[in-house]
Parts: C-alpha cells; structure tokens; sequence
C-alpha cells in the first residue's frame, strides 16, 4: 500500500517514524502544534499542513502520535480535527499509548463517516523509532490491518495483529507493567551488590549472561552503572501510563501490586524537582534514599 500519509506528532518518537515513512517512498504530510518541530522532516520532503483537518483533507491514512488521550481526541476530535475533513475509506492509526476505551470511543464515532480507527501503541523507545524496529502492537478489523501493514512495516519490525480496535492498548499495558517492574528487579540487585562491595561492572558482565537477565538490565541498568544521566523513556510518561494500567485492573477487580510499588516508587523519585524528566532508570535513586548510599562503582 503506496499512498499518502498523514502524520500528526513530531516528537522524540513521531519525527523518526516519519522521517522512516519518507524514506520507505510513503508521501507524507505533517503536523505538529509547534511548527519547529517539524522542520526537519520538511526539508527531508514531507508537506507541512496548518492543521490536523487540512492533513485529513489530503491523507488516505492518518497516523497520530501524541502524548495522552486528550491530545489524540484534539487533533481528531476538535475544532480543527480531522473528523471535519474525514471520508469514507480512510484509515485512523493511533500510535499514542491512550486508555483501550478511548479507543473504541473513536473507532464508533468515525464509523459513523465510513472511517476505519486502529491502535497501534509500540515500544523499542528512541532507537527503535530511529532504527525502524519498533514493536507495534494493532487493534483493528484484521483486513484494515492487512492493508496498512507496509505503512506500519516502514517504522517497525515485529507487527502484531491482536485483536478488535483498543487490543493493541492493552497489550500495551502489559508491556509497560513489564518495564516497571523490571526496575524494580534492576534497582534491587545493583543496591545489594553495591552494599556488598563487588563491582558493579563485574557484576553487569557475569548476570547478562545469566537466566535473571532482562532487556532493563543489559540496557538501562548499564546506564545506571555508568551514572549516564540522559533519560530513557522519561518518568512521567510511564507514570501515564501506569496510570492506565491501575485504572484498568481496579475495573477488572486484578490486584497487581507489583505494578503498584514501581508507581509509587516512581513517585519518590518524581518528588524531586525535577524528577520527572528522568528516565525510568533513575528508579534507583528511591533505593539510594532508602538506603543511605549513593551507587558508585
């Protein structure tokens, strides 16, 4: 599927998947609410449109990838949002990380215009939306799918089809549960080989081999050793995101309270000015508090 394609959210992750886009032939246009952030991927051939309706009037397919559900029901949604230009055959794909239920709050209002609605959250951070190897996770009619899969093909490697439209969002959520309690494990198992006195290097060398290794571990907790201080995924996304998830399992009645202390521990560390805009490594400063030290190798 060659077409046009439109991309609202140029952020960290939204530039690098539409740069991919232009790079896979896609012709695209974009829009960001703050024109800078579009430059670059201006000068690399995209159209700039003045609004998320102008971009529908043009786009066959319409990828949004902004922060939170209020953002994404603004660009689709709002006075200048894309319903106001929308037809019959085009496709909405939502990349944001939002509630499932919103999900499908937008999929019935834009089937009412002929207008098919898929979410498609990922995960791989920054260097998977640069690399084009991000994780996407798809809810939507398996046929809608299978139409924009060379569009989602253009920014990530492993596409899963899940299920119904709001599938890809709670395959999501279990994929952010993953995260923050794995820094849990990370922060637990540096602070007691710090305590203990062994290096921590040594200590990264010997487990990434070993059956307790994870993806936080080899690439963050290495971060952490190195006291490397720019942020991974920041605190107060994943805090959204987590929030998602609680909100979820008080509906379903699910305790989870591993995924319950990662939040609160997360909070701790947001309390610092600051501290939300470190990356979710930066868990282990809540454990040095604790703790009465400071990890250095």
């Amino acid at each position: 599927m060659k077409g046009t394609v439109g991309f609202i959210g140029l952020g960290v992750m939204g530039k690098s998947m539409a740069l991919n886009l232009l790079r896979k032939g896609f012709s695209l246009y974009v829009y960001n609410r703050t024109r800078e952030k579009a430059k670059e991927v201006v000068a690399a051939g995209a159209k700039e449109s003045a609004s998320p309706e102008g971009l529908g009037a043009h786009a066959e397919t319409i990828i949004t990838m902004v922060t939170d559900a209020p953002d994404v029901e603004e660009v689709l949604l709002g006075p200048k949002g894309v319903i106001h230009s929308a037809k019959p055959g085009q496709v909405i794909i939502d990349m944001s990380t939002i509630p499932p239920e919103a999900v499908r709050t937008l999929s019935k209002t834009f089937a009412e215009r002929g207008v098919e609605v898929m979410d498609a959250p990922v995960s791989g951070g920054r260097s998977g939306a640069v690399e084009g190897t991000l994780t996407i996770m798809v809810g939507g009619k398996k046929e809608t799918f299978e139409r924009c899969l060379p569009i989602l093909q253009a920014m990530g490697s492993r596409i899963t089809h899940i299920g119904s439209p709001g599938c890809g969002q709670v395959l999501k959520a279990c994929n952010q549960i993953l995260c923050a309690v794995n820094q849990i494990a990370m922060a637990e198992a540096l602070s007691l080989c710090h305590r203990t006195g062994i290096n921590l290097n040594t200590m990264h060398h010997a487990l990434t081999g070993g059956a307790g290794n994870s993806w936080a571990f080899e690439h963050l907790g290495k971060k952490v050793i190195e006291r490397n201080q720019k942020p991974s995924f920041k605190i107060h996304l994943m805090q959204k995101d987590l929030d998602i998830v609680l909100s979820a399992a008080k509906r379903l009645n699910l305790p989870l309270p591993g995924t319950a202390l990662a939040q609160v521990l997360f909070r701790a560390v947001q309390a610092e000015e600051g501290g939300g805009e470190l990356g979710i490594e930066a868990m282990i400063r809540a454990y040095e508090r604790m703790g009465n030290f400071t990890l250095r190798d």
